[in-house]
């Protein structure tokens, strides 16, 4: 876990143990969001309605990480499963599709090599899925917009980190994402990157997917 040619807080390198967990293929989307207003009355996303996001199957946007929590309880409540948002450990774990040492999770060439990069994310998020998942079966992981992680976000928490299971500090003013961003200058970001946002903020570009702990 981490990057030695990263930014500081993806310092040191480190070997962690976390237990099977599953993760969505893909991020939560409008489609699967919009059940959620339905049944519980929650206040819409801010750009639910504009058409550069509101498409069915684009990822949901501009839902704070206290919502996203939110949707996880109300998901759980539906199902004999637990649903949560996944550590930054789990994320980078599956982001990795088992390659260990890689910057990217198909290797280590740049993200403007992949196919279509220039035509991608021009103005909006992609709808998702919309080209080949990881080898774990995982769509747009480390691209398209951040996702949420569960953990509360401190730069220098690998230095401290216990070694299996790690889920972040107690307590916190920041929360963990992960995954690149539509809107940023490099689309697709690192595996190890790491980033960060108030529990309440709400932005065009932060979304959400789901984990489990079924296997």
């Amino acid at each position: 876990m981490g990057c030695e040619a990263g930014q500081d807080n993806e310092r040191p390198v480190h070997r962690v143990w976390v237990d099977q967990f599953s993760l969505a293929p893909c991020q939560v989307t409008n489609r699967e969001y919009s059940l959620f207003i339905k049944e519980t009355g929650i206040q819409p996303p801010p750009l639910l309605d504009d058409p550069n996001f509101s498409h069915p199957d684009q990822p949901v946007v501009a839902v704070s990480w206290l919502e996203a929590a939110q949707y996880c309880d109300w998901l759980t409540g539906q199902s004999q499963a637990r649903y949560r948002l996944p550590t930054e450990a789990e994320w980078e774990r599956a982001a990795r599709g088992g390659q260990e040492n890689k910057l990217f999770p198909w290797g280590d060439d740049p993200p403007r090599s992949r196919p279509t990069y220039n035509e991608r994310w021009i103005n909006r998020p992609e709808r998702v899925a919309q080209t080949p998942a990881n080898v774990f079966g995982l769509f747009d992981i480390c691209e398209n917009v951040h996702e949420w992680c569960s953990d509360w976000y401190q730069a220098d928490y690998y230095s401290i980190s216990p070694e299996r299971n790690p889920s972040g500090p107690k307590t916190g003013q920041r929360r963990s994402s992960r995954g690149g961003s539509w809107r940023h200058h490099i689309k697709i970001s690192r595996c190890a990157a790491r980033s960060s946002l108030p529990p309440q903020f709400k932005y065009a570009d932060y979304g959400f997917r789901i984990a489990s702990d079924r296997g």
